[in-house]
């Protein structure tokens, strides 16, 4: 298990060390950083300076141990649109992202497993083939359309619900939340139910396909065969094999939750990090770009590992194994 463990702590650190490279490289060759600072009219005197200030005019490899050295830090420099620490705007931002991705994964969770199970179990009834005609229009609708469509609904229509912001928030140790004001929970509802809305569907179709398949397997009719009941068949037996590839896909949607939220938070002008990195890429901020791509790549690699730690949870055959 600790082998495992160091093993998948390595290619992290690959992993990371690569997207590094990559984010150091927008540094380079994505617009020039000291005329975003001083401007197109200064002086060629002032820019040699700040480049020296900068670090600028050391060789390519000593600028890039100095940024992955910084990056460890959590330390990106300064905003070139903002002018704030990049750092700061990232900590201030995180909350609303992490918020809204956690809400969204809990929904199509909870909603999900739920109706895929159903769906397996009653392939032939009314309610089933509903259900899957929904989740197919699901996964076909763009995002910013089930956004806009919501927001039409719920908003101008029935008047039910905020159409963007976040609401009232409350700060817990330097954490902003809005999970504890009703008008906090007003504003996530319909950016969570949009963002949710794909991912939802994945998982009722995944958990469907999965069940169907397990519930042809001969350990399940050899279970049946000894007389075990159909709850127990179901819900202990087949349920628990199901849920290894939902697991994996779970777990990458979580990342992908919070990576791509940025079209849920541009619709619903929600302020998080996906709203700042479409801000970053409209006026070319290096720093903050880099920073987005950085701490994504890092969420990633994180729940990677966590998924495979539980896959030793879920499948004891994986931990026979090892």
């Amino acid at each position: 298990m600790l082998a495992f463990i160091f093993q998948r702590l390595i290619q992290a650190a690959w992993v990371m060390l690569a997207v590094a490279f990559i984010a150091f490289l927008l540094f380079q060759y994505v617009g020039d950083p000291v005329l975003f600072m001083l401007g197109q009219d200064v002086t060629p005197e002032k820019v040699t300076e700040l480049r020296s200030e900068l670090g600028l005019d050391q060789p390519f490899f000593v600028q890039f141990y100095h940024f992955v050295v910084n990056a460890v830090q959590g330390d990106f420099g300064i905003s070139l649109r903002l002018g704030g620490k990049v750092s700061t705007l990232i900590v201030n931002r995180l909350p609303a992202t992490l918020e809204l991705a956690v809400a969204a994964a809990l929904l199509a969770l909870l909603l999900g497993i739920p109706l895929g199970v159903y769906v397996a179990l009653h392939r032939q009834s009314a309610m089933s083939k509903l259900l899957m005609t929904a989740s197919l229009v699901g996964v076909s609708l763009p995002t910013f359309l089930i956004g806009i469509l919501l927001i039409l609904i719920f908003a101008v229509w029935l008047g039910w619900l905020p159409s963007f912001g976040r609401g009232e928030v409350v700060q817990l140790w330097g954490w902003s939340s809005g999970l504890l004001t009703i008008d906090g929970l007003k504003h996530l509802a319909l950016p969570a139910l949009t963002l949710s809305f794909f991912q939802l569907t994945l998982i009722l179709r995944l958990v469907r396909a999965e069940m169907l398949e397990v519930l042809r397997t001969d350990y399940i009719k050899f279970a049946r065969a000894r007389g075990l009941s159909e709850r127990v068949i179901h819900f202990q037996h087949a349920l628990r094999n199901t849920l290894v590839p939902v697991i994996t896909v779970t777990g990458l949607q979580l990342g992908s939750l919070i990576a791509f939220a940025i079209i849920t938070e541009t619709v619903f002008q929600w302020p998080g990090m996906g709203l700042l990195f479409i801000q970053a890429v409209t006026y070319a901020d290096i720093p903050v770009m880099a920073a987005y791509l950085c701490l994504i790549s890092l969420i990633f690699v994180v729940i990677n590992l966590v998924v495979d730690l539980l896959y030793f949870w879920v499948d004891p055959r994986l931990r026979s194994d090892h």
